[in-house]
């Protein structure tokens, strides 16, 4: 049966989403009008349906949760979201106390920390209305359960059962806390930041941002031509240096793979530990060490004019001409990234049947018909995730740029970038050098969605997916 193409899966999926919402709200409707009285003023006092029928350890969580959440309101959450709309209009200044003869800092409103805290309001919000349905649902339940003459959960029961049925949630509780504290909750923090002014012009308290709209994504990508310019050729260089560190040391290190592999090579384990040597190297050592080899003034460069190669004049620019530092920092990636790859494909490669390549040999095929017609299909069938997971992590592969050549040289076309900068490079650049939050949560808003963009429509459409239960 043919899969469904991407499209039609992303609108079944909204479908879906809509329709799980329509469905929970007519519930929400129908177990009020189909409750009781202890149903219906659960949705008034939290617990209360549970409480009236002596549920007393459901009904006093039920109730704490509304009492803490209320209290949170009146005494943080209002004040919280009544400036997120702003994220404050007060600056900090200064007083003159001319009892004490110097001047006072008056506090003044810090928009970071009010948008911090309104996306965690907002959050806590859902979280509390998700409680709240999750109440009257189970009140509702407990109402059927006593007209039918069934005996009703005792808080003691609910406890032994987080040790078995509901052990899952026993477990996941705390790491889905810490994940929304630590992680979705600073993500969504980052993506509004996109959304204002945060720059070294505006850091509160001193100076307060606030909301520009859509304005940064204009600028990066009409309305600014030095942004603009800056954006599209590191876009285009991310892009050739993702495919090539992507995609040469796949072929190089399967390529690698299958000579060691071969009948006929001998001290196999002998070839493998050499190669292997260079994972156990930390990259950042053997990085670092590349840059001060490499350098105009560097080793290479210094045995070559001792040798008479060159002359002290026609030192090569490994590092420090564009062109020719994009190809250097594709070639040492290979260094450090084949190694990887043809650890990978060995244990691939072995699991080839070998009457594949006993038959197509009989049928007269050469080696590089072997390779093109069984190896790496059967090769890309099993790694085309890799492929994908690989591609994604060179369009964001910090260290090879930053620790080999820091991004230069430097260009006076280019934004606060140099010519071997990515996207990732100029991002922290921005935020480390800059202070320019908005416009460095900008490219990543951008990269996000060319990357989920790239990823989705690469894997849905390899034989990994279509053809999963079969290689042929």
């Amino acid at each position: 049966m043919k899969k469904k193409n991407l499209f039609q899966r992303i609108s079944s999926s909204f479908s879906s989403f809509f329709r799980s919402i329509r469905n929970g709200f007519t519930g929400f409707v129908n177990r009020f009008v189909l409750g009781d009285i202890k149903t219906k003023l659960s949705y008034v006092i939290m617990g209360f349906g549970c409480l009236a029928r002596k549920q007393i350890g459901r009904g006093l969580l039920f109730l704490g949760s509304e009492v803490i959440f209320i209290l949170y309101m009146i005494t943080n959450g209002v004040f919280y979201l009544s400036k997120l709309p702003t994220l404050g209009t007060t600056t900090q200044g200064e007083v003159w106390n001319p009892e004490l003869q110097i001047y006072e800092i008056t506090q003044g409103d810090n928009s970071m920390l009010l948008l911090l805290f309104g996306v965690a309001t907002i959050c806590i919000i859902i979280g509390f209305f998700i409680l709240y349905i999750w109440n009257t649902k189970m009140a509702y339940e407990m109402q059927l359960l006593e007209e039918k003459g069934k005996p009703l959960p005792t808080f003691k029961q609910d406890i032994k059962d987080l040790g078995n049925k509901n052990f899952h949630i026993t477990v996941l509780s705390l790491p889905i806390a810490l994940t929304f504290a630590f992680t979705i909750l600073p993500l969504i923090f980052m993506i509004l930041m996109a959304f204002t002014n945060f720059d070294k012009n505006h850091q509160p308290p001193g100076n307060l941002f606030t909301w520009v709209g859509f304005r940064n994504f204009s600028e990066v990508l009409i309305s600014n031509p030095m942004w603009q310019q800056t954006f599209i050729q590191l876009l285009i260089w991310t892009l050739v240096w993702a495919f090539f560190a992507t995609f040469l040391n796949y072929v190089l290190g399967m390529i690698l793979a299958i000579i060691i592999n071969k009948k006929g090579v001998h001290f196999k384990k002998m070839w493998r530990t050499i190669f292997i040597i260079t994972i156990a190297i930390p990259q950042f050592v053997s990085l670092m060490l590349m840059s001060k080899i490499l350098a105009d003034q560097g080793a290479l460069n210094n045995l070559m004019v001792t040798l008479g190669w060159i002359t002290d004049g026609e030192r090569i620019k490994f590092l420090t001409d564009g062109n020719i530092a994009k190809i250097v920092v594709i070639v040492v990636n290979l260094w450090v990234g084949i190694p990887y790859t043809m650890l990978i494909t060995s244990g691939i490669l072995m699991n080839i049947p070998q009457d594949l390549y006993e038959a197509s040999k009989l049928d007269g095929a050469s080696p590089i018909q072997q390779f093109m017609h069984i190896t790496l299909p059967y090769m890309l069938h099993v790694t085309t995730p890799y492929l994908i997971t690989q591609f994604v992590g060179n369009i964001n592969n910090f260290n090879v740029i930053y620790l080999l050549t820091g991004g230069d040289p430097k260009s006076l076309n280019l934004c606060q970038a140099g010519e071997t900068d990515l996207l990732v490079t100029w991002l922290y650049k921005l935020t480390v050098n800059e202070q320019n939050y908005a416009l460095a949560s900008t490219i990543g808003i951008i990269i996000f969605v060319l990357l989920a963009t790239i990823s989705l429509l690469t894997y849905n459409k390899s034989n990994a997916v279509q053809e999963e239960d079969t290689f042929a």
